[in-house]
């Protein structure tokens, strides 16, 4: 039997039968990385010991009768500006390659209370800013389907490690379609969930009204129970939500009768690769075929959304970064002279170019001369975005789109020009805008390379997005398809 093929629901019922044991199952999976991840590399620090431990516990309790959850035992991968207690954490950076965080984040918090193993911490573009990976201080991850292209970003780690079996489940983050477009790219189920539904208490920020953390998962069921962990109010995060606790797996029905689903105009128009474009259309065919209903409809002022996404993502990331400054914590360059040339040298040696990019534009955008006409500007078409949004939940139950113009391009592709790259988050950055949830699904392949269908839905429905995406995966079978490595 390969445990590193099976989701953690199943993973779930072998445990509590007695079939295998945590501590199997954990040895299992870091046979799986050392088999993979020299050709993957998804991991920037591995946890064998701590996941072990864990996992010893775990079979502890089963052995003593005791209840567990569905994730006991379930080795899970972190992203690496998630922070950990007692494990570095870099955000893929140089300026924070020795930072150790003294706490853990509220997600890992919880994961490690539902009985969850940390495998360790994987890759991503650094401090989260880009959409292939390429841009992490360390190395590049690859995509477990074609190892000479990118896996998307900035979470391209915590989809790689998934996809490849080299973890279960993992936790991403999603500023501008971060964990959506990496899913789709590897061939996993992402969700980002509606802002605030996850506390961001220990996530090491990049835009601080935009970023959200959210599961990988090989399937349905699995993003369910990922969220049944990490959803709730968090009085440690000021914008968390509060909402009521609720049971995910409550949605998993194979029923999309009587459901209205819109597709945008706005993100089937071209630019979007024939092929990806014909797989959508072929998704929303199956979905209408099973009982929903879909149409199409318009998001008016969907071409304003990368401009204003990358003055408000940038403006806040010019803030949130002023912190790396080489006195409190991280890296410090040596052999300078006074503070402010410390400063300088410390911040232009620890950034790494994209990195340094979108200071610029943020600190450019947010001078005092700039402010009105670019950042409060970007503010006030926020709200016309967020109000297409708005408006079309009025009408439709779900919005469908793909998750990326593209399959996964070739690393070094588009590194030279970073507007194409930019270009790769067209289709999610809007989600982030306006604040509302979205899913990505496996929806087939066009050249081997997996394609992601986007379901996008009202605030805190999460529930409808779980039992559409089931429903199309109880009626396909391209979630049951894994890369040959």
């Amino acid at each position: 039997m390969q445990l590193f093929l099976l989701t953690a629901h199943e993973i779930h019922e072998l445990l509590i039968k007695k079939e295998i044991s945590a501590e199997e199952l954990n040895k299992a999976i870091y046979a799986r990385i050392e088999a993979v991840d020299d050709r993957i590399q998804a991991y920037i620090t591995r946890t064998a010991g701590k996941a072990l431990d864990q996992a010893r516990a775990v079979d502890k309790q089963i052995s003593n009768g005791e209840k567990v959850t569905p994730l006991a035992g379930i080795p899970i991968a972190i992203k690496d500006n998630i922070c950990t207690d007692g494990i570095k954490t870099t955000a893929g950076s140089k300026i924070l390659s020795n930072y150790t965080p003294p706490y853990s984040a509220t997600v890992v918090k919880k994961l490690e209370a539902a009985g969850a193993t940390i495998a360790g911490k994987v890759n991503l573009d650094e401090f989260a800013m880009g959409s292939s990976n390429e841009n992490s201080a360390f190395f590049a991850t690859r995509n477990p389907w074609d190892t000479s292209r990118v896996p998307g970003g900035s979470s391209g780690g915590s989809a790689a490690a998934v996809a490849a079996g080299a973890a279960v489940c993992s936790l991403g983050s999603d500023t501008g379609g971060s964990i959506r477009q990496p899913a789709s790219f590897c061939g996993v189920v992402g969700m980002k969930p509606t802002y605030g539904a996850v506390s961001r208490y220990g996530l090491i920020a990049y835009a601080s009204s935009l970023d959200q953390i959210g599961p990988f998962a090989r399937d349905v069921t699995d993003c369910a129970l990922m969220l049944n962990a990490i959803c709730g109010h968090d009085p440690l995060d000021s914008t968390s939500a509060k909402q009521r606790a609720m049971d995910y797996t409550s949605f998993l029905k194979d029923d999309v009768r009587g459901l209205k689903l819109g597709v945008p105009e706005e993100y089937m128009v071209e630019g979007i690769d024939p092929d990806v474009r014909d797989l959508v259309i072929k998704a929303m065919e199956k979905l209408e075929s099973l009982g929903a209903v879909v149409e199409y409809t318009t998001l008016p002022h969907t071409d304003y959304a990368l401009p204003t996404y990358y003055l408000i993502a940038q403006a806040e990331a010019s803030s949130n970064l002023a912190r790396y400054d080489g006195v409190r914590y991280g890296v410090r360059t040596e052999g300078t002279g006074d503070v402010m040339d410390m400063f300088m040298k410390t911040r232009s040696e620890g950034f790494g170019a994209e990195v340094k990019r979108r200071i610029l534009l943020g600190t450019y955008a947010l001078a005092a001369a700039n402010y009105d006409h670019y950042y409060l500007k970007a503010l006030k078409v926020r709200t016309l975005i967020k109000e297409d949004f708005v408006q079309a939940f009025k009408r439709y139950d779900l919005l469908l789109s793909p998750v990326s113009p593209t399959t996964a391009f070739p690393i070094g592709e588009k590194m030279d020009d970073p507007l194409q790259m930019y270009l790769s988050d067209i289709c999610t950055i809007s989600v982030n805008l306006a604040g509302m949830p979205g899913l990505s699904i496996p929806c087939g392949f066009v050249g081997g390379l997996p394609v992601g269908l986007q379901l996008i839905g009202r605030p805190f429905d999460e529930g409808t997005l779980l039992r559409t995406a089931y429903t199309f995966e109880q009626n396909t079978d391209y979630h049951k398809q894994y890369p040959d490595l």
